[in-house]
């Protein structure tokens, strides 16, 4: 008994690392799941680095830290610093949650799952073949999710470098009524910069697109409301989060 009071009054620590984020999804979410779950002995903060370099900094102040989400710019860089990583995370190189045994970090992608479930129950028959804004660490999940859904795709980048990337000046009427699925996977539009949006000929869109954009603050972002102006069905990145979020509590807690 004297054993599970001591248990109790140590905090269980779990967190977000990233670079302005503020704005974070994270913390509320997990603070008011911490307090529907009644684990009063659980906390979770935001660790805003300018440089991973500051990580083991933020491990050696939490001794208690159990647990990391990962958000931009970290996705990739973070892997350096992990002792193992799950078999999907290896594959796209992307890590957006970290479980801490014993000192031992673990890196797993959650967005792969949130994304997968977020989705697929919203593809239509004319939705064959995708188009994936930006070439960063969030775009990796995505363009796993699409392998294995057998979609087809392309990547669009201001700096294409690689086979099967092309240019947003590139994106003409044919090629954008040949890719039905358009992903933004940037940060173009997010609060505070709401009037922003990336850089397609919506003109090109139809009813037959489907716009998805992994940003969630706004719900609507200019990408979407261009999008549904034409027609296009649109969804916004919320429902991902929170799945990518519940999948990182269930391997926070096993």
């Amino acid at each position: 008994m004297d054993k599970n009071c001591g248990q109790e009054k140590q905090n269980v620590s779990f967190g977000l690392i990233g670079k302005n984020i503020p704005y974070s999804f994270s913390k509320k979410y997990f603070t008011e799941k911490f307090h529907q779950l009644n684990l009063t002995n659980h906390e979770f903060h935001n660790f805003d680095i300018d440089d991973l370099d500051k990580l083991p900094v933020v491990l050696k102040n939490y001794p208690n830290l159990k647990g990391l989400s990962v958000t931009i710019p970290y996705k990739e860089q973070i892997i350096n610093l992990l002792d193992e990583i799950s078999p999907e995370a290896e594959e796209i190189r992307a890590v957006n949650c970290v479980k801490i045994i014993n000192q031992t970090r673990i890196g797993y992608n959650t967005d792969i799952f949130g994304f997968e479930n977020s989705f697929k129950s919203l593809l239509k028959p004319t939705h064959q073949k995708a188009m994936v804004l930006g070439t960063g660490g969030a775009s990796k999940a995505i363009k796993f999710v699409l392998k294995k859904l057998d979609i087809p795709f392309i990547s669009v980048s201001r700096n294409p470098k690689k086979t099967h990337e092309i240019s947003y000046n590139s994106l003409t009427d044919k090629v954008m009524k040949d890719y039905q699925i358009i992903i933004n996977c940037t940060p173009v539009g997010t609060f505070p910069s709401v009037n922003e949006f990336p850089q397609i000929p919506y003109e090109s869109l139809t009813s037959n697109h489907f716009l998805f954009d992994l940003i969630y603050n706004p719900s609507e972002t200019m990408f979407l409301a261009k999008g549904k102006e034409r027609g296009a069905l649109i969804k916004n990145g919320l429902e991902m989060l929170e799945l990518q979020a519940e999948k990182s509590w269930e391997i926070w807690s096993e």
